[in-house]
């Protein structure tokens, strides 16, 4: 198997369920963060890349290749993945497709308008995460991770998964 998965990890909440993962299945990960944010590993090779606006971001998509997948929380991030053929998962679970990223993109620059516009506007952040959470994002990357082995492998695969969770932001 040919995989990677790269992980944007600056802040990453669910590297330890990715490894978890990918061990199983044995698929070498990629962590990337900058300076900032130092992280080590037994399992993943890291990459620190250097502090500055979008440097992680830019080496993340340098990397990566079609059938790769990118684990980020950052919209922009995983619209290039997508344009390089890789996929693209949150993580919450929810993959990033054709078909929702359009939409999540628009709905991030409303929301960077309204902020501008007002300095009373204070948007709803994300809820605390559970353990629940994490249990959820690793169940839905394992199906994920055996939908792209199963294309890779030249089997047929659907398109659902875990894009179900996508219009529940």
């Amino acid at each position: 198997m040919f995989l990677k998965i790269f992980v944007d990890a600056d802040a990453c909440p669910v590297v330890h369920q990715i490894e978890t993962v990918a061990r199983k299945y044995n698929v070498p990960v990629v962590l990337l963060c900058d300076t900032n944010h130092i992280l080590s590993s037994d399992y993943s090779e890291v990459r620190i890349v250097g502090a500055g606006a979008d440097a992680v971001d830019l080496a993340l998509i340098n990397l990566c290749r079609a059938g790769d997948i990118v684990v980020t929380q950052d919209y922009g991030v995983a619209a290039l993945a997508l344009g390089k053929r890789a996929y693209a998962v949150h993580q919450n679970g929810w993959q990033y497709t054709d078909e929702n990223i359009d939409r999540l993109l628009m709905e991030r620059h409303v929301m960077k308008k309204a902020r501008r516009a007002s300095a009373k506007f204070h948007g709803k952040g994300p809820h605390k995460r559970t353990a629940a959470d994490d249990e959820k994002f690793a169940q839905k990357f394992e199906r994920l991770l055996q939908l792209v082995a199963a294309a890779i492998a030249g089997n047929a695969v659907r398109e659902d998964g875990l894009q179900d969770d996508a219009d529940g932001l």
